[in-house]
């Protein structure tokens, strides 16, 4: 088993355990008013964008930011969350796009999606299709959507430059890229980088700043910027790190202030290049339907 494929799997096996956990227990963590699950995930979305979703949406939610509110959507827009969850953010976002527009959601976590599908039932909202599949391989046609957003889910990837390929891909001519992730700033302790449960947290894997626009650039994106909306200091880290088995507060000194929460922004030209001919403002391909070829 390659690493990639062993990330792959740490990922599944906690987020699938995470699924398994609301529905069984409901909701009561990281919800709007709920205490604190970890650092990271608690505490992101306000009272109101709470009661727009079914409870077990707001307690599945394991993301490091609030996309939804920054991502600016518009009525009539098509957009896809990478990594979407119980469908929290599909579900705001399908509020924001109005009957006119979509929201897709795509999960590669049989027991999330099977949680996403009962949460769209709650909400009674017919413009929102969760797909299954993985962020490295779209299950969408290219120049199909509108916005992408995720929520702390890119950096669960090992291949993060295959994921920002096809987002580009399947991202309109002039579409938006809008992602809330974990950046780091400055070096991060090895014992942090090898811990695979902290991959599944969203913290080993997290690119620095210059890391992220690199790679947004080498992906076609231009305009990329990054807005930081949170910072971990040493005690949330030592609440991160609690059970890992490491010097617990020598690690959390280490990695005082060095990882944040951040909101990335970038765009697909207008105009794209591919090979000799141009495309501009070219009519987007319809993507697939919910029970059709998008489906695996």
């Amino acid at each position: 088993m390659s690493p990639d494929d062993d990330v792959k799997q740490v990922v599944r096996e906690k987020y699938g355990e995470a699924a398994r956990r609301v529905r069984e227990e409901g909701a009561g963590c990281c919800g709007a008013g709920a205490a604190s699950c970890d650092p990271i995930t608690s505490n992101l979305y306000d009272a109101a964008q709470g009661g727009e979703v079914p409870a077990d949406a707001l307690a599945a939610s394991l993301g490091c930011g609030n996309p939804t509110a920054l991502a600016e959507l518009k009525p009539g827009e098509t957009v896809l969350d990478l990594g979407s969850g119980g469908g929290i953010d599909v579900l705001l976002s399908a509020r924001r796009v109005g009957p006119t527009g979509t929201a897709f959601g795509l999960d590669m976590t049989d027991e999330m999606l099977a949680l996403a599908q009962e949460n769209k039932r709650k909400s009674g909202l017919a413009n929102v299709h969760f797909l299954k599949g993985e962020i490295e391989n779209v299950p969408l046609p290219a120049n199909s959507v509108d916005v992408i957003i995720s929520n702390c889910v890119i950096n669960l990837s090992g291949d993060k430059d295959r994921v920002l390929r096809e987002a580009f891909r399947v991202l309109k001519p002039g579409g938006r890229l809008a992602v809330s992730d974990v950046v780091v700033r400055g070096e991060v302790p090895p014992a942090i980088r090898r811990s695979m449960e902290l991959w599944a947290g969203c913290v080993a894997g997290a690119l620095s700043d210059r890391e992220y626009v690199d790679k947004l650039a080498a992906a076609g994106f231009e305009h990329a910027e990054i807005e930081v909306t949170r910072v971990y200091q040493a005690d949330d880290a030592r609440e991160l790190l609690a059970g890992q088995g490491a010097d617990v507060e020598a690690l959390a000194d280490q990695v005082d202030g060095k990882f944040v929460s951040a909101f990335i922004r970038a765009a697909k030209p207008a105009r794209v290049l591919s090979g000799r001919a141009a495309i501009v403002g070219v009519q987007a391909a319809a993507p697939c339907a919910p029970s059709g070829c998008c489906g695996r």
